[in-house]
């Protein structure tokens, strides 16, 4: 969804280990626990088009590579740590 001032609104995803995302449901965030890289890429290919930022975790980066780096993926940001 656009913003009419050009902003774009959308759900925010955390990806990855329960133990470093599921604080983030606080903020306001989809928690989308993953434990391996076969669960992180099926929750990856599972993002709906309302998705408008997915914060990873670097283990959950890592198994993404350069899936995150696509023209048509979300805005994503690692999560440092």
């Amino acid at each position: 969804m656009t913003h009419p001032a050009g902003l774009t609104e959308g759900v925010v995803v955390a990806l990855g280990e329960r133990r470093v995302v599921g604080a983030f449901a606080l903020a306001g965030a989809r928690v989308t626990s993953a434990e391996d890289p076969d669960q992180v890429r099926a929750a990856w290919d599972a993002l709906g088009p309302d998705v408008g930022l997915v914060l990873v975790t670097t283990e959950a980066a890592a198994a993404l590579g350069e899936a995150i780096d696509t023209i048509d993926a979300p805005l994503t940001a690692v999560i440092p740590s």
